[in-house]
């Protein structure tokens, strides 16, 4: 073999090597040359909880700074973001009113509408997103409209229809589904044409598994249920089913699509580049972003460098956007040329 040949001409620990590596790896700026994978601040969004009845940010105790924040705060929440370097934000009501159906996300001087507003008063060119649901908004803590013991798949597709018709009217750019029914897509895309927002996009939860990461996310969003999703989000198991659920969400009209979690799905999002041509979306759940922040808090990460490199790795697998709690820091960190 190549490596048991001694150079002739060298020092007797040398071997004839067809190709070393190290070469383009000796020093930081040849590492950065050939750097294939790069981070930038316009890929990263921001997820923001904004509280209805509180008059000061509220810490969320199972995710370490993170907030729900006041409606009165979120304008200014939202121009921090801006000058950070932030360009989009995913926002998610925290209502005081709930319902059997959610029907405050239809109501245009509800919750969802009155967000909308204040983010793209506070900074008209960042791009808002709502967070398309109903668990948040219901009594009950389930993702659409219940009927006896099931969540009604076509009755729900009827409230969000309505509920992406408010978030348009009220100035999203694009609205973001993550019910799971089917066909939620083609009918919210149905509605906003019909009602004249064809420029709003959709950008599809299209492959959104039922995982144990979420449990801080539900603690922020008040929206624990008895029960699960099971009937209606993917099984952690089935890799083609969620190709499938994203190829036909592609088929809808989606703008995007999104798989979610992030880290333990990274093959699903490899494979799903490699067959649409959409840009994608990856979800940095809620329990990732704390395992990272508990383990750097007992000193066993280095909380920065995890963050970057589970970070780059979503672009590494294919995402062309990243969802994450940590998009704030993560500018602040891109901007010093730390990436």
């Amino acid at each position: 073999m190549f490596w048991n040949k001694r150079l002739s001409k060298s020092t007797d620990d040398a071997f004839e090597l067809p190709y070393r590596f190290r070469r383009v790896r000796k020093s930081a700026a040849m590492r950065d040359m050939v750097r294939e994978t790069h981070l930038r601040p316009e890929h990263l969004v921001l997820p923001i909880f904004v509280g209805e009845g509180i008059d000061e940010p509220v810490e969320i105790e199972s995710l370490p700074g993170v907030y729900r924040t006041p409606e009165k705060q979120l304008g200014g929440v939202v121009r921090n973001a801006w000058d950070e370097g932030v360009r989009s934000v995913l926002l998610f009501g925290v209502p005081s009113k709930k319902d059997a159906e959610g029907s405050d996300t239809w109501d245009e001087k509800g919750l969802m509408a009155r967000m909308v507003r204040a983010a793209k008063e506070a900074v008209p060119e960042m791009v808002v997103i709502t967070d398309n649901c109903f668990c948040s908004y219901t009594e009950h803590g389930h993702c659409g409209v219940v009927v006896g013991d099931h969540v009604d798949n076509d009755l729900t597709l009827q409230t969000l229809q309505k509920q992406a018709v408010i978030a348009a009217e009220a100035g999203a750019d694009m609205v973001a589904p993550s019910a799971m029914m089917d066909g939620q897509v083609a009918a919210m895309r149905e509605a906003l044409d019909m009602t004249g927002f064809t420029d709003v996009g959709i950008l599809s939860y299209a492959s959104k598994f039922a995982s144990n990461l979420y449990g801080p996310f539900r603690a922020a969003a008040d929206c624990g249920l008895k029960g699960d999703r099971k009937s209606y989000q993917i099984d952690p198991a089935n890799r083609r089913q969620a190709l499938l659920e994203a190829l036909a969400d592609e088929e809808e009209a989606a703008d995007m699509l999104m798989v979610k979690p992030g880290i333990m799905y990274l093959d699903v999002l490899s494979e799903l580049r490699q067959q649409t041509q959409l840009p994608l979306a990856v979800y940095q759940v809620s329990g990732e972003y704390a395992m990272i922040k508990a383990a750097a808090e007992k000193g066993i990460l280095d909380e920065d460098a995890v963050m970057m490199e589970s970070l780059i790795s979503f672009r590494r697998a294919g995402a062309d956007l990243i969802i994450t709690y940590f998009a704030e820091k993560a500018c602040a960190l891109l901007n010093e040329g730390k990436e």
